[in-house]
C-alpha cells in the first residue's frame, strides 16, 4: 500500500474538498485507469473553484501516484493503489426488508443503458473481461426528498427479463426472483466519501458533501454474482443499525452481529 496516497493533503478547504472527491472516485473504480481527467479549467468550473484551487488538488493527487500528467497527454488515473487490510464488519440483512424498504419509498430512474462491465465490476462479480451488464442509475426518495444515489450493474441475460419501465417503477430484488433468479446470499461493504458534482445534484447536496457508500454483490444458489450496486447514502436521512449479541464464555466473550436485524436497500 502507498501511504502517501491517503496521507498527503493540499493545503485548504477548496483544494482538499476537490482532492478527496477526485481521490475517492479513482479508489473506487468511477474514474478508470489510465482515463484522461477533464482540464484544468473544466474541473474548476465543475467544482465552482479557481484553476489555482484545482492545480494545488492535482499536484497532490500526482504526489500519492493516484494520476500522472504528460505533455500532450493530459492527465491520466493511474492505476490504483491496494487499498491493503481493512477492518471488515459483516451486514446481516434478510431480503424481505429489502424488498420492504422499496415499496415505502420512491424511485426515479436517472439513467439506462447496456454496456461492458467495468473492471471493478467484472472483478467482484466473477465475470469474464468484456461481459455485457446493464447498468442504472436511481435516485431513491421519501416524501420527495432523494436520500439514495443507487448504480446496479445486471448481466444482460439476467436483465432482458425486464424493461426500463419495470425499473423505474419495481424493486430491483422482485425483478431479479420475478425472471427466476434464486438469491441465496450477498456481501456488502461500508464507507465514507465525497459527493462529486452529479452525485450531489441528484441527492440536493453541495459538491464534497460526505456520503455513506454502500457496494453489494447479490449471488444465486449457484454462486453466481447477479447484481453489484453501488450505493451513496446522505448520512443525515439515512442509517445503519446493527444489533449485537454478547456471546462466548469468560474472557473469550465477545460482541457478534445478531443475524437478519440490519437495515439495507434493493
Amino acid at each position: 500500500m502507498r501511504a502517501e496516497a491517503v496521507q498527503i493533503l493540499p493545503e485548504g478547504a477548496k483544494a482538499r474538498r476537490v482532492y478527496l472527491s477526485l481521490r475517492d472516485q479513482i479508489t473506487g473504480g468511477e474514474l478508470s485507469d489510465g482515463e484522461t481527467l477533464p482540464s484544468e479549467q473544466k474541473l474548476a468550473e465543475t467544482f465552482g473553484v479557481s484553476r489555482v484551487t484545482v492545480r494545488r488538488a492535482l499536484d497532490a493527487l500526482v504526489q500519492g501516484g493516484l494520476i500522472e500528467r504528460r505533455a500532450g497527454s493530459g492527465t491520466k488515473v493511474r492505476a490504483r493503489p491496494s487499498s491493503g487490510q481493512r477492518a471488515a464488519m459483516d451486514f446481516h440483512t434478510l431480503m424481505p426488508q429489502l424488498v420492504e424498504m422499496g415499496r415505502q419509498t420512491t424511485a426515479r430512474l436517472l439513467s439506462f443503458s447496456y454496456d461492458s462491465a467495468p473492471d471493478f465490476v467484472a472483478s467482484a462479480m466473477g465475470l469474464n473481461a468484456k461481459s455485457k451488464v446493464q447498468i442504472a442509475t436511481r435516485v431513491r426518495l421519501t416524501n420527495d426528498v432523494p436520500f439514495s444515489h443507487l448504480t446496479t450493474f445486471v448481466p444482460a441475460q439476467i436483465a432482458q427479463n425486464y424493461s426500463e419501465n419495470d425499473l423505474a417503477t419495481t424493486p430491483l430484488f422482485k425483478l431479479l426472483e420475478r425472471g427466476g433468479v434464486q438469491i441465496k446470499e450477498a456481501h456488502q461493504s461500508v464507507s465514507a466519501t465525497l459527493a462529486g458534482p452529479d452525485v450531489a445534484e441528484a441527492l440536493e447536496v453541495d459538491v464534497g458533501s460526505a456520503l455513506l457508500s454502500l457496494r453489494r454483490v447479490v449471488r444465486d444458489v449457484d454462486g453466481n454474482g447477479v447484481e453489484y450496486l453501488a450505493g451513496l447514502y446522505r448520512p443525515d436521512m439515512f442509517r445503519l443499525e446493527m444489533p449485537l449479541t454478547r456471546v462466548g464464555q469468560g474472557a473469550a466473550r465477545h460482541w457478534e452481529p445478531a443475524i437478519g436485524q440490519s437495515e439495507g436497500e434493493g
